[in-house]
């Protein structure tokens, strides 16, 4: 019955608002909430056109102003052009009685429709996969400048939204739900070519951290995998180095709008990661290197040998690493390498001065 009588009155509501224009503020003010929320498809053409006659604000004054850097806005065009999903646009929709038109206002989604407007306006260049190097707009072949303006945007129209149905949505919408780890808010910070490259390295090797079980489900979600080639394509570059947090932003940053050595490092991350992938997956799923950080040491391992080595010998070698670090004899009787390297294994493990007893030690079984 109670929603029932809810019901009841909010007819009587609508019925006396179509009545009364003054009732209508009135009524707002009373707390009539908002209608709904409805979905749609927008293709950028339509976007392009609703800015131009001026029937879109993207700036409403709950806004923050524009704070994507360039390689973040070429990242979400990249997308596009990439046909993968962006998350939805939400606009408040509402009429302009005395002008006789529909004002479209952007809730949430901004930066994405600052992209695509500046984009559309020559303002910087975007990866293209049908394309060797960066483009802007005007240097897309016809067709692909048709593709790109009946690209769907998925747009939730609110309608009915008052400012404190607006101020309460745009406030769910930008808040997080869990603390993000370091990868996580390096992910979150940029959006050029180094995180680009790692992100694709790390999507491409998928099956091999499943098949070898070097990363659980949950930590793949949490982006372990992602910041495991990251690390490694810094060793890549800059020899071994200790595992730091600040390092790898700087890196981040550093290669944001250009990575140089982009095709080098795709050709030795192939070359390693076809080594391994050749190899019978026991050598590492049941031995010690479906540890990461052992793992880590032997891809650098395998980067700076002077030729591709054969399967069956690194299997002997990762076989007869793991039968060394798991034997039974007391660590005060083993080989001095033999300690030196459990002791790598088992403490410290990111440190360089860890990473380089590893890097002998696996080296040495590997004859080289």
């Amino acid at each position: 019955m109670s929603d029932q009588r809810s019901r009841c009155k909010i007819d009587k509501c609508n019925r006396l608002d179509s009545n009364n224009a003054g009732s209508n503020a009135k009524q707002q003010n009373e707390g009539v909430k908002m209608d709904r929320v409805e979905y749609e498809k927008l293709i950028i053409q339509d976007l392009l056109n609703l800015h131009n006659n001026k029937e879109l604000d993207i700036n409403p004054w709950y806004q923050r102003r524009s704070v994507w850097t360039t390689s973040q806005k070429a990242y979400l065009i990249n997308t596009l052009f990439e046909q993968k999903p962006i998350p939805t646009i939400y606009i408040r929709h509402s009429l302009d009685i005395d002008a006789e038109k529909s004002i479209r206002e952007v809730v949430d989604g901004q930066q994405r429709v600052r992209s695509v407007l500046e984009y559309s306006d020559d303002a910087f260049a975007v990866k293209h996969p049908a394309y060797p190097k960066k483009v802007k707009f005007s240097q897309l072949k016809r067709t692909d400048i048709e593709r790109f303006k009946l690209t769907s945007l998925s747009v939730g129209y609110l309608l009915g939204a008052t400012d404190e149905d607006v101020i309460e949505i745009f406030g769910r919408l930008n808040s997080v739900a869990k603390t993000l780890n370091a990868q996580e808010l390096r992910n979150a910070r940029y959006s050029g070519e180094y995180k680009q490259f790692c992100l694709r390295q790390a999507t491409k090797r998928l099956p091999l951290w499943r098949n070898l079980n070097i990363f659980t489900a949950n930590r793949i979600a949490r982006m372990d995998e992602v910041q495991f080639i990251s690390d490694l394509t810094y060793n890549f570059i800059n020899g071994l180095s200790d595992f730091s947090s600040p390092k790898l932003d700087q890196i981040y940053k550093k290669y944001d709008e250009e990575f140089a050595e982009e095709e080098d490092m795709e050709r030795r991350s192939e070359r390693v990661f076809s080594q391994i992938a050749g190899i019978k997956p026991e050598a590492i799923r049941d031995t010690i290197f479906r540890r990461a950080p052992l793992l880590f040491s032997l891809c650098l391992v395998l980067d700076s040998a002077p030729r591709k080595l054969s399967s069956t010998t690194i299997e002997s070698a990762l076989h007869a690493i793991d039968e060394n670090l798991n034997s039974d004899i007391p660590l005060s009787k083993r080989r001095k390498q033999d300690t030196e390297f459990y002791i790598a294994c088992t403490a410290s493990t990111q440190r360089i001065k860890q990473r380089g007893v590893r890097d002998s030690y696996i080296r040495m079984h590997l004859g080289l």
